[in-house]
């Protein structure tokens, strides 16, 4: 199902790579490392070492274990498991693999067949998601890599699903890889989304921009907003959630300070599920 981000012939898997026809080879890391492949060219990289580092891996699945973003990961799932011919599934920026866990565990149990793939630029992302998506009993199998939401190593309507949760929208991409009729799902922050963090954060907090989410070459089929409140516990989890943040990147040192200070911290968590089908 990848395809060579060289010459974008077929990949096919063998025990210890994924080779085209052309010869071109890509290792898999070992079945101990999740048995991904790393399909990002030198020549694509932003960096010597794109995406999230390691120790911004590990914040986020010390949050994310936690259980405060459960109702999300619990919605997503409906959305996709309730669509029609949801059988090749992308999710576009998969990180650590914590939504697509819950996801291939849900379609297991209700023994839906699917054909999963996970892509994001964080090499200690992906692995982490294939060493813990592994083990997860057919009818569903999973594959993941490393590789740009905005070069996806996929053919061209090859996909039923892709979905996204807060990572960049390629959606350029997203309506290449997809089929005729296939659909795109996305999770955005609401206006409230985190509100509390940025209070300790900022002198000065505020809303997010609400927007219309509109993308180009899509329709919205449905929309639906999440929303509660939740008391975060530990330094573990508050630096977890400040690392997957955008907020870690412009946060002054002081309020930084401040937010290393508390041991406990409410906060609204506030998102918008949509739902898209390819135009």
């Amino acid at each position: 199902m990848f395809r060579c981000p060289v010459c974008h012939s077929p990949l096919q898997k063998e025990d210890t790579r994924f080779v085209c026809e052309n010869r071109h080879s890509f290792d898999r890391a070992g079945r101990s490392r999740g048995g991904y492949v790393n399909l990002l060219l030198a020549n694509k990289k932003s960096s010597s070492d794109p995406g999230d580092n390691a120790l911004m891996i590990s914040g986020r699945t010390t949050f994310l274990s936690a259980g405060y973003y459960q109702p999300l990961s619990d919605a997503l799932c409906e959305s996709v498991l309730s669509l029609p011919q949801s059988l090749r599934v992308l999710d576009a920026g998969c990180g650590e693999g914590y939504y697509a866990q819950h996801l291939l565990e849900a379609a297991a149990q209700r023994g839906i067949p699917l054909d999963f793939y996970g892509i994001d630029l964080s090499k200690y992302g992906v692995k982490a998601a294939a060493k813990r998506c592994q083990k997860i009993p057919l009818p569903v199998q999973s594959s993941f890599g490393v590789g740009s939401i905005f070069d996806l190593p996929f053919a061209d309507e090859s996909l039923d699903v892709v979905y996204n949760v807060f990572s960049p929208i390629g959606e350029q991409e997203f309506s290449r890889v997809l089929r005729p009729g296939g659909h795109f799902v996305a999770a955005y922050p609401g206006a409230r989304h985190l509100f509390g963090l940025k209070e300790i954060l900022y002198e000065h907090p505020y809303e997010n921009e609400e927007k219309n989410h509109e993308l180009q070459g899509f329709s919205i089929q449905s929309r639906q907003r999440i929303a509660y409140r939740r008391r975060l516990d530990g330094q573990a989890v508050i630096q977890g959630l400040f690392m997957m943040t955008p907020y870690y990147y412009k946060t002054s040192v002081a309020g930084a300070e401040r937010l290393k200070k508390l041991e406990s911290l409410e906060t609204e968590i506030d998102f918008w599920l949509i739902e898209y089908q390819k135009a």
